[in-house]
């Protein structure tokens, strides 16, 4: 058997790139794609939050990542999958039904990538031992991030770059995603250089769940797990309609409420500021729950994720189209995004601690994901029924409900301290 932690310097980088640049291409780049190629805001809104559903459904199949096979062999071949959809959204663009080409491509990129979460996050705790899978959780985070900023930051300034270009965007994006397919493609080659096969049989049969409908029943069984469930869901319910909106926002035209960016310029923003923001958020919450634990910090993150959604608010009232505002505004944004996620994420770790920890994870993050898809769909019907400047009043409002359910949610104070030993 191949020792624990060999490589990780190598493969935890590579293989947290990889599963979140996939991610960040279905939710996020599809939703500039669409509005580019003259999708309305109430379809974008509705038919990609949709997308979400695969990580929504993700805990009915992960009990199955566990007793068939290797996590690595999962991994692997659901990246390359991940890539051939890609293609295959390449390839849709300039038929004449794109629309739903480019979704039933996008839906086998999702399902695939909610598998490959799946699996490299019970990798990652396989061929970790303890100790390291707390050191590496900050560069895992990271990379994870920088895959999202990839994809709505230097993804989406290509895609500009060729519409100035070509003078032709369905012919822009259908490059663009050629590439992007290329990207993932050398991503999968590459964890199949440097991950080692570290599952012995004797690993898989330690990690196999009891039985498949126990992983269910020890899960639903948690004490609280009601409340908790209704904190997952309602977490997100502000950023899950406004991510929908945010680009859309941006790129329309300001008689249409919007503030007539530039594709090219959206992504430059987003891969500037928004890449070095999102980064400083993400460590400075993992250091900072790591130094004092979740409790003293969840009701700071819960505002910091949420206040900066009052800046998209104040641009829609005002109709300002100044770079230095709008910059300001994603900053704070995504800045908040990066600080704040870190304590939702320790909350999903606390809740999956125990027996069957991979598929609970698996359960947690269904719930999150569920989370984000129902309002999500919402989000363009929203938006066309208030407008920018009330719809994004609303989002504010949205943060209230997680707020008033924290003071009933329980966990130990100091969960996420250096000294505690958890797995991600």
């Amino acid at each position: 058997m191949i020792q624990k932690d060999k490589g990780a310097w190598a493969w935890v980088p590579i293989l947290y790139f990889t599963q979140g640049l996939p991610y960040v291409l279905v939710v996020t780049v599809s939703v500039i794609l669409y509005k580019k190629l003259g999708v309305s805001n109430e379809d974008i809104g509705l038919y990609t939050s949709l997308l979400y559903l695969p990580w929504v459904l993700k805990p009915l199949w992960s009990p199955f990542v566990d007793l068939k096979s290797t996590k690595r062999n999962w991994f692997l071949g659901t990246q390359l999958l991940i890539s051939l959809a890609l293609f295959g959204v390449a390839l849709a663009i300039p038929t004449n039904m794109f629309f739903v080409s480019t979704l039933a491509c996008f839906w086998m990129a999702a399902f695939a990538s909610a598998t490959n979460d799946i699996a490299s996050d019970g990798y990652y705790m396989i061929g970790l031992t303890q100790k390291k899978q707390s050191f590496f959780v900050g560069m895992r985070s990271t990379f994870y991030r920088l895959a999202m900023v990839t994809g709505e930051g230097l993804i989406v300034v290509m895609a500009g770059y060729l519409e100035t270009k070509y003078g032709d965007n369905g012919k822009a994006w259908s490059v663009t995603m050629a590439a992007a397919a290329f990207l993932m493609l050398a991503l999968t080659l590459s964890n199949f250089l440097v991950t080692p096969k570290y599952e012995s049989s004797a690993a898989i049969k330690i990690s196999k769940p009891a039985g498949f409908l126990s992983v269910f029943t020890t899960f639903f069984q948690k004490p609280g797990i009601g409340i908790a469930l209704a904190f997952i869901l309602t977490f997100r319910l502000g950023e899950s309609q406004l991510v929908k909106m945010a680009a859309p926002f941006l790129l329309d035209t300001p008689d249409k409420g919007g503030l007539g960016y530039s594709t090219e310029q959206l992504g430059t923003i987003f891969g500037t500021a928004g890449v070095i923001f999102l980064s400083i958020g993400g460590i400075l919450g993992g250091v900072l729950i790591s130094r004092d634990g979740l409790k003293k910090w969840m009701l700071p993150m819960i505002l910091s994720i949420n206040l900066p959604n009052v800046l998209y608010a104040v641009l829609a009232m005002t109709q300002t189209d100044n770079i230095v505002a709008v910059t300001i505004t994603v900053i704070f944004e995504k800045f908040g995004y990066g600080f704040g996620f870190t304590a939702f994420l320790m909350y999903l770790i606390y809740i999956a601690e125990g027996q069957s920890k991979t598929s609970h994870y698996a359960i947690a993050t269904g719930f999150m994901a569920l989370g984000m898809m129902l309002p999500g769909m919402l989000s363009g019907f929203m938006q066309k029924w208030l407008g920018y400047e009330a719809f994004f009043i609303w989002v504010v409002i949205a943060a209230l409900p997680a707020i008033f359910l924290l003071k009933f949610i329980s966990y130990p104070p100091d969960f996420g301290k250096k000294t505690n030993a958890t797995n991600e």
